[in-house]
C-alpha cells in the first residue's frame, strides 16, 4: 500500500467514525467536516476529481451543520 492510498484510507475511516459519533457532540460534526476535506484532497491527488468535488461539497454541508448546532448550544 502506498502512502496516498493509506492517506485515503485514513480519511474515509475518519469520516465513518465521526459520522457515527455526530449525535454525541457538535465537535464530531466539525471533525466529520475536516475528514471530508481530507477525503476531498485525497480525491484530487489521486486524480478522481469528481470524488474530490463531492467530498468538498460534503465538507461545506457539514460545516454548515456544525454552525447551526453550535449556535443552538
Amino acid at each position: 500500500m502506498d502512502s496516498l492510498t493509506a492517506f485515503g484510507l485514513l480519511a474515509v475511516t475518519a469520516m465513518l467514525v465521526f459520522y457515527a459519533l455526530e449525535d454525541r457532540h457538535a465537535r464530531y460534526v466539525l471533525a466529520f467536516a475536516g475528514a471530508c476535506g481530507l477525503a476531498s484532497i485525497y480525491g484530487f491527488l489521486q486524480g478522481a476529481w469528481p470524488f474530490g468535488v463531492v467530498e468538498a461539497i460534503w465538507a461545506l454541508v457539514a460545516l454548515r451543520r456544525w454552525q447551526l448546532r453550535a449556535a443552538v448550544r
